[in-house]
C-alpha cells in the first residue's frame, strides 16, 4: 500500500492550544539496510480498624491515579476522504507493538497505550496507508478523523514500468528474500513465513534490481520468541551490483499463548534477543545507565574511520531532557559495543570474524540527532540506520515497544 501524505483532523471539546498533540513526519517505519558480501562496515576492536476502613479507599484511588499517569487513549474514527463515508473493519495499530483493532461499523476505533511514541498505521484495502505520530502528549479530548484516499491506480502500474514480475519468483528469490528479511540467526531458523503467495518479485535489468512486493499483510509465526508477527511490507529492494538492500515496513506483534513449559523458553529467549539489541540500547540511554547496562560508544571523527571514545553520552551538548523526551544530538556514525554478551557464533563464521570475540559491535548513522520517548521509541528513524551486528539480527530477533525484560 502506497504511503500518503497524512490526512487526518483532530476534533477538540476544548479551545485551548494544541500543544505537541500529533505531528506528521516521514514514515519512521522499521528500517533495515544490508549488505551482501560484507558486513564489516566498521572497525573491530576486543575488549486498628477505624483507621484501616479510612485508609483503604485512599490506597486504591492512588493505585487508580498511577494507572491513569502511565496510560493515555486515542480514540478516532476512519472515513473515505472523498465521500466522508465511514470505512468499517479498517486497520488501526501502532507499529512495533501488540497494540492493534479494527474500525467498527462507524469507522470508529480505541486504543488505550502505554507512555511513550508511537506510529500509528491506519490502512484499508483499495486505499493509501497512513502513519500519525503519536505520544503521552495526546489528550484524551483529542479525537482523530482520519481521511483515507484511494489508491491511484495509474501510479501503481508506473512502479513496475520497466519491470517484469518473475513468474516463478518464490522459488528463485524466496530463500534470498527469507534470509534478508527474517535473517539468518538461530531465532530465524524457527519462523514460518505463513502466506509466501502474497509476495510478488520483479527484477529491474537496467538497474540489476530486485524489488519485493506484498498483496497483503505478511503472517510470520516466530516460535522462537513466542509472537505472531503482521508485518505490512512498504518496501523491500535490493542492488545487485553494490550489494545492498533494504526493506521498510509495520510489524504487528501477538503474543503466542503456550505450555508453561515453552512460556519459559520464550520469556527467556526473549531476553536473551532483547540483551544488547538497539531497543536495549536506545532505553539504556534514555535511562542514562549506559555503563551499568554494558554499552560503549564511540564516534567517528569527522571524514575519517577513526573512532573516539564518548566519555559523558550525557554532555549537555549531547544530551538534552525536555518534557520527558530526550533529545540526542549526534551526527554521523555512533559506534556502539556491548561487553555483557558475546556475538552469536554463527553471525561470527558468517563474516569470518575470530570466534574468540566478545563483544557485539554495531554502529548507527544518524543524520541529524534523533529524540528518544520513554518506551524506546525514537524519531526519525528513517534518519538512522543499522550496521554491524545490529544490522545481522533482522525480523526473528525484533521485539515489540511493549516489551519489558521484567515481564
Amino acid at each position: 500500500m502506497k504511503r500518503s501524505t497524512s490526512d487526518y483532523i483532530i476534533l477538540r471539546s476544548s479551545t485551548r492550544p494544541i500543544k505537541r498533540l500529533i505531528s506528521r513526519v516521514k514514515p519512521s517505519t522499521t528500517v533495515h539496510i544490508f549488505s551482501r558480501g560484507s558486513t564489516r562496515p566498521i572497525e573491530r576492536r576486543s575488549f486498628r480498624v477505624k483507621r484501616l476502613l479510612f485508609l483503604v479507599p485512599v490506597f486504591f484511588f492512588s493505585l487508580a491515579g498511577f494507572s491513569q499517569e502511565k496510560t493515555f487513549p486515542i480514540d478516532g474514527q476512519v472515513i473515505d476522504a472523498k465521500s466522508g463515508q465511514p470505512l468499517s473493519g479498517a486497520s488501526v495499530f501502532c507499529q512495533n507493538t501488540t497494540v492493534g483493532t479494527l474500525s467498527k461499523e462507524d469507522g470508529s476505533f480505541h486504543l488505550r497505550l502505554a507512555n511513550g511514541g508511537y506510529d500509528l498505521i491506519i490502512s484499508y484495502t483499495g486505499y493509501e496507508t497512513q502513519t500519525i505520530r503519536i505520544g503521552k502528549d495526546h489528550h484524551a479530548a483529542d479525537t482523530l478523523k482520519v481521511q483515507l484516499k484511494e489508491q491511484d491506480k495509474s501510479l501503481e502500474q508506473a512502479v513496475v514500468t520497466g519491470s517484469t514480475e518473475v513468474a516463478d519468483g518464490w522459488a528463485k528469490y524466496g530463500q534470498f528474500f527469507l534470509d534478508n528479511f527474517i535473517g539468518t540467526t538461530p531465532n530465524a531458523a524457527q519462523c514460518v513465513l505463513e502466506n509466501k503467495d502474497v509476495l510478488k518479485f520483479y527484477f529491474y535489468k537496467k538497474r540489476n534490481k530486485l524489488r519485493v512486493k506484498a498483496t497483503d499483510m505478511l503472517v510470520i509465526t516466530n516460535n522462537a520468541l513466542g509472537y505472531k508477527i503482521k508485518y505490512q511490507l512498504d518496501s523491500f529492494v535490493y542492488y545487485y551490483d553494490g550489494n545492498v538492500g533494504s526493506y521498510t515496513g509495520y510489524p504487528l506483534f501477538e503474543v503466542l499463548q503456550g505450555s508453561p513449559d515453552q512460556e519459559a523458553t520464550w520469556k527467556q529467549n526473549r531476553l536473551f534477543s532483547y540483551s544488547g539489541s538497539r531497543l536495549h540500547f536506545i532505553r539504556s540511554l534514555y535511562d542514562s545507565t549506559l555503563d551499568e547496562e554494558g554499552f560503549v560508544l564511540e564516534l567517528a571523527d569527522s571524514g575519517s574511520n577513526k573512532f573516539k571514545k564518548v566519555e559523558n553520552p550525557y554532555d549537555p551538548q549531547l544530551y538534552t531532557r525536555d518534557s520527558g523526551d530526550v533529545e540526542v544530538s549526534i551526527q554521523g556514525r555512533l559506534r556502539v559495543s556491548y561487553t555483557s554478551q558475546a556475538p552469536d557464533k554463527k553471525y561470527l563464521i558468517e563474516n569470518k570474524y575470530p570466534l574468540t570475540t566478545g563483544v557485539q559491535i554495531s554502529a548507527l548513522d544518524i543524520v541529524n540527532g534523533f529524540v528518544i520517548e520513554e518506551n524506546g521509541y525514537f524519531y526519525d528513524q528513517a534518519d538512522v540506520t543499522n550496521i554491524g551486528y545490529w544490522s545481522w539480527k533482522k525480523l526473528a530477533e525484533l521485539l515489540p515497544y511493549d516489551y519489558l525484560p521484567q515481564q
